[in-house]
């Protein structure tokens, strides 16, 4: 049950951002939904609390306990083929398009509280639920590895600065855990920006060493606050260039309704999925297709993202949300969503398949060079700008999506 507390702070920010998206719409959509959100500690679906059970404090680079179930060694498996690995996925037979593992596995068991290294620190962790969070990456072979991740707190997200979080990695989604390090958090502007993302403070920048590189497939980083043991994942996906991808909007794309975040986040319940977009995305996985899933909202909705991907059994792939605490709308989302996917191209990797439901994704699909038009997919929205498809409900792109052919050998 939320407490009062969290019911009136959520009701709060359900109030200010229904007055700021329509203020803000215009005559341009509010992108996603989550224009105007305000940062907030509570809700489900944030970084989590406290981890599992007894081993060993851990050190910056050794073991963190018998009972972890972790290879102290970092993990020697799969790192020389990261090196060795082409960057095409043209370059023979490259299992490019294999699906993704389930990433489910229980954390590592984390060790002892430890003392924080700030009078303050206990104070702020006692402000509010935590919002911690990680960015997710797609990567190509030979691109710097890095695990980029915020820890804050409370209604006004107050970054946790300063202290010390254990990273642990799950590397392919199997086998034991091994301890990447100790690192501390950022103070703000301490750190260049990395891979987009701006030092504002309480971050995590730790660049994955040569020794302990990824190899292509998919890695789930654990990352734990030492002073309370809260947590949060991200995940890291090493593809050739050329991989097939597919990217989707959330808000009015996934959800039942363009605004049905804001009631979400009041009840503490999780957003309805439109039939049939589980099976539509679950057959273009089945095929090859890796997801990318592209939100405006605010970067602190990362975990319940997540939780409503899961839950409503939509297939795991990497989710970017902006960065800001407030997300975005209108031209600011198409910028932002344009960006995102010029960053994909970069990497060679264009989706060949879009989903949305405003103008902004439109746009940001067709400045981005997404085609055909008719991969350009859009619920129960015209794209009159730009001639993407229309359809009234996912269950019309089942059997389309069940017949194309595989897009690996």
């Amino acid at each position: 049950m939320r407490s009062i507390e969290s019911r009136a702070f959520l009701s709060a920010v359900l109030s200010l951002t229904l007055a700021q998206s329509l203020a803000g719409c215009g005559s341009e959509s509010a992108s996603d939904g989550a224009a105007g959100y305000t940062s907030a500690g509570a809700g489900p679906g944030g970084a989590g609390g406290s981890a599992g059970s007894a081993g060993g404090s851990s050190g910056t680079g050794g073991s963190a306990g018998g009972d972890a179930g972790i290879d102290a060694a970092g993990g020697k498996a799969g790192q020389d083929a990261a090196a060795d690995a082409p960057l095409d996925a043209s370059e023979a037979g490259l299992p490019a398009c294999t699906p993704a593992p389930a990433c489910d596995a229980a954390p590592p068991a984390p060790g002892p509280e430890r003392e924080w290294k700030h009078w303050d620190s206990s104070v702020i962790a006692l402000g509010g639920s935590p919002n911690h969070r990680g960015r997710d990456l797609f990567l190509n072979p030979g691109d710097q590895q890095w695990v980029i991740g915020k820890f804050a707190y409370g209604a006004v997200d107050k970054d946790m600065k300063d202290e010390e979080v254990d990273l642990y990695l799950l590397r392919n989604c199997a086998g034991s855990w091994e301890k990447l390090a100790t690192v501390s958090t950022t103070e703000e502007g301490a750190h260049p920006m990395v891979e987009g993302v701006e030092d504002d403070g309480g971050r995590v920048f730790y660049q994955i060493p040569a020794a302990q590189q990824l190899g292509i497939g998919r890695h789930r980083i654990h990352m734990i606050l030492a002073g309370d043991l809260s947590s949060a994942d991200l995940f890291i996906e090493v593809v050739p260039k050329g991989t097939a991808v597919f990217v989707s909007d959330i808000d009015g794309t996934l959800t039942l309704e363009e605004t049905e975040e804001y009631g979400s986040l009041l009840t503490g319940s999780l957003s309805g999925i439109r039939p049939g977009a589980p099976e539509a995305f679950q057959a273009l996985v089945a095929k090859g297709y890796r997801p990318f899933y592209m939100t405006a909202r605010p970067e602190w909705l990362v975990g319940r993202t997540r939780e409503f991907l899961t839950a409503r059994g939509l297939p795991d792939g990497i989710v970017h949300t902006t960065l800001g605490k407030t997300g975005a709308l209108g031209s600011s989302a198409a910028e932002y969503k344009t960006g995102e996917l010029n960053v994909m191209n970069s990497r060679g990797l264009r989706p060949h398949y879009a989903f949305g439901n405003t103008d902004t994704d439109a746009k940001a699909y067709n400045d981005t060079g997404i085609t055909p038009a008719d991969h350009r997919i859009f619920v129960q929205y015209t794209d009159e700008a730009y001639g993407g498809r229309r359809i009234e409900a996912y269950t019309e792109l089942v059997p389309e999506f069940t017949g194309l052919p595989e897009v690996c050998e």
